[in-house]
């Protein structure tokens, strides 16, 4: 990046760390820090959905409905997150290739399960295997996200069914005793209320999702853990023009800084937005 760095040899002190840090490895790291927090930001908001929508099915008065809302609660909650992680992602990926493969390949005469392997038509590949790059990069992405927020959605489904049941009953009859029919209550006075008792422990399951990200690692996907070995490794110093020891203690300690100052100031914009909420509320978070 800096003209001085032409020649590595000739570099030492601070010199020689600047071109260090600025080659293109590390700019691959320093990228990985926005795939994660773009992560956490799409994550979120789509866990809160599954959540919700969870939630609102485990406490349906029609039976069926109310079946499928506790089992995935029950089933994804009760899988550990590992192995959900390295099991759901191959079905996700393999459910796709197979809808993609009995749209564009009808004709197709072989069986796609031979053994452990699952094989499809080139066409229905995905990605395609002429697919650039990012085409590959953005897929795992998404992938990761689909799954991540289905895992953390069955915690926050949980959350929210429990801040639910919480909200008192006394303002559910007396809003239908003014003539509000089901739906007005839950949207109208349930939902509303509910936020205040699901806050605490959303909050947990947002910090937990935050020390989450490193399972990025395990769905392909190049995070900042990923790169933090790479780069400390004896083995990946030895094919650059910075060769060094082992720094992976160097890599993972800042790592470590990162993951406790994100999560100090998360809990901290939380902590304000749980403060504001309770806000003239009878709970122990009320201010007067």
């Amino acid at each position: 990046m800096f003209e001085f760095c032409a020649d590595p040899a000739s570099l030492e002190g601070a010199s020689w760390l600047a071109c260090y840090l600025t080659t293109g490895k590390h700019m691959n790291l320093y990228w990985s820090i926005l795939t994660v927090l773009s992560l956490l930001l799409i994550t979120a908001p789509t866990a809160l959905l599954f959540g919700f929508a969870g939630a609102s099915a485990a406490r349906s008065t029609f039976m069926p409905v109310r079946w499928v809302g506790q089992v995935y609660v029950a089933i994804v909650r009760g899988v550990p997150d590992i192995a959900f992680f390295l099991f759901f992602v191959i079905a996700l990926d393999q459910g796709f290739e197979y809808l993609r493969h009995q749209v564009f390949c009808p004709d197709w005469a072989e069986p796609i399960r031979q053994g452990n392997d699952f094989i499809v038509c080139k066409a229905a590949k995905l990605p395609l295997s002429t697919s650039p790059q990012w085409v590959h990069e953005v897929y795992g992405f998404m992938l990761a996200v689909i799954t991540f927020a289905i895992v953390f959605g069955a915690f926050a489904a949980n959350v929210l069914l429990g801040a639910m049941r919480a909200v008192p009953h006394a303002q559910l009859e007396t809003a239908e005793a003014y003539g509000m029919h089901r739906r007005q209550v839950f949207w109208r006075i349930l939902v509303p209320q509910m936020w205040l008792y699901a806050l605490p422990g959303l909050s947990n399951l947002w910090v937990i999702l935050i020390k989450a990200t490193p399972l990025l690692f395990l769905l392909g996907v190049e995070d900042i853990v990923y790169w933090a070995r790479e780069l400390g490794g004896t083995k990946h110093a030895r094919y650059t023009d910075y060769p060094h020891g082992d720094w992976r203690i160097w890599y993972f300690l800042g790592l470590l800084v990162f993951y406790l100052v994100f999560t100090h100031i998360s809990e901290r914009v939380l902590a304000k937005v749980n403060r504001r909420l309770s806000r003239g509320q009878a709970t122990v978070g009320a201010t007067p």
